[in-house]
């Protein structure tokens, strides 16, 4: 065995093993979700996730890695990788293109679990599986092409080492616009504007699904390097804990001292969005910086959530607050604390430039794109549950079962489980 076999092998091990650790983030998003929302709709949020994991990995492999690494086509979109088939040999990676890929594949997955969170409680599950194939087969591809696969913002020197902007930016205005489309849930918000207080159904859980996510995160970040020789994975982690840590400590205080109480799931969603601001600049800034950018995140989640609220937007999760303005943040933050490039270490305004055009970019095409699929999805399957539906919650009505039979809100429903069983095409075949 030479030196370069086991160099290769011990980076194939390190990159299927951050695959796995960022797969296992999914565990977070079902979690995190099914705790945020009431118990009529837990399993609805794990059924979600399964379509994610399931028919976006197959939609991934057979068309958006084509689009998203595939040979560049005017910078705009890759033509060749479809199946994993075709001409890959631009592609310079230091594992092999099925390593590649799975670690590419666990990517797209959290993107589309993003609004998954957004839309919880109300969406038709028909439709949240149509907009999986956009999601997976098309607007993330083409996004990340642009920035990870050889495109325009490659280019010009755009830079998002684990994709704040390319995944949480993107998927987290994808987020805004279905939340806009779909609307609040039934009761959100009282006649006066006012908003209502969904309660958690179980904030341990939650936080449990905060863990995983965090967890996963070292994945995300320090597996991005592709290498396990790469000397930044030590620095990429430390930088990644600091944020998460800021961001969940400042939403702690703050919310202390503004309202007398510590407030969990602000608590919560503050390290997640420290965690999603040190994702593009994990590998380009210092200790110090990412402390800031962890707290900054911490503060524009809240900021966001309350920027909805005013504007009667429904989001049970915090996702766009959480992955939107965050992400937005530690993008344009790399432009400003790059210690190569960076505006406040002698870069001068360029890389702070690029950022910002790029950020832009992507955010605009992942609202518009999912507006507009949306909308055709709506003249195919309406995007919405029934009112009916929502009030048995989405559980029963669209899967059957119930997360939690001890729970009051399913009482009502018995008769419709019994209903639903007694036409099951066994008891039907018995008689």
């Amino acid at each position: 065995m030479t030196l370069e076999t086991l160099s290769s092998g011990i980076d194939t091990v390190w990159v299927v093993l951050s695959a796995a650790m960022i797969l296992l983030m999914e565990g977070g998003f079902a979690l995190l979700e099914a705790g945020f929302v009431r118990y009529k709709n837990s399993v609805n949020i794990i059924m979600k996730v399964f379509a994610d994991i399931t028919i976006g990995t197959l939609l991934f492999y057979a068309i958006g890695f084509g689009l998203m690494y595939g040979s560049d086509a005017g910078g705009l979109v890759g033509i060749t990788g479809f199946f994993l088939n075709g001409d890959l040999s631009h592609l310079d990676v230091p594992v092999s293109l099925e390593t590649f890929w799975l670690f590419q594949a666990a990517f797209t997955i959290a993107v589309i679990s993003i609004v998954s969170g957004a839309v919880a409680e109300r969406i038709n599950f028909r439709a949240y599986l149509l907009y999986i194939l956009l999601m997976t087969a098309i607007i993330y591809p083409i996004g990340g092409h642009w920035a990870w696969g050889g495109g325009w913002l490659s280019k010009l020197g755009m830079q998002d080492f684990a994709g704040s902007a390319v995944i949480h930016a993107l998927g987290g205005f994808s987020a805004l616009a279905a939340a806009i489309i779909i609307g609040p849930r039934k009761g959100k918000y009282t006649p006066l504007g006012v908003s209502a207080i969904a309660l958690p159904s179980n904030l341990p859980l939650a936080s449990v699904g905060a863990f995983l996510l965090w967890f996963g995160w070292f994945g995300f970040n320090a597996g991005s390097t592709l290498s396990a020789t790469d000397v930044r994975i030590g620095h990429i982690a430390i930088v990644t804990m600091l944020s998460a840590a800021s961001g969940g400590a400042v939403t702690l205080l703050y919310t202390l001292f503004r309202f007398n109480r510590s407030d969990a799931p602000s608590v919560i969603n503050g390290s997640l969005a420290g965690l999603v601001g040190i994702t593009a600049g994990c590998a380009f800034v210092g200790d110090a910086a990412a402390i800031f950018i962890g707290a900054v995140s911490g503060l524009l989640m809240m900021a966001a959530t309350n920027w909805l609220d005013r504007r009667q937007i429904d989001d049970p999760v915090g996702a766009f607050p959480v992955h939107a303005a965050s992400g937005m943040w530690g993008t344009i933050a790399v432009g400003l604390f790059a210690t190569d490039g960076g505006l406040f270490t002698g870069g001068g305004w360029r890389l702070l430039g690029v950022q910002a055009l790029g950020l832009t970019a992507l955010v605009v095409w992942g609202f518009v794109m999912t507006w507009i699929g949306l909308k055709l999805i709506g003249k195919i399957v309406p995007v919405r549950s029934t009112e009916e539906e929502e009030d048995l919650g989405l559980d029963i009505s669209y899967h059957g079962v119930m997360a939690a039979h001890q729970s009051h809100e399913f009482l009502d429903g018995e008769e419709h489980i019994r209903a639903f069983q007694d036409e099951s095409p066994n008891q039907k075949r018995s008689e």
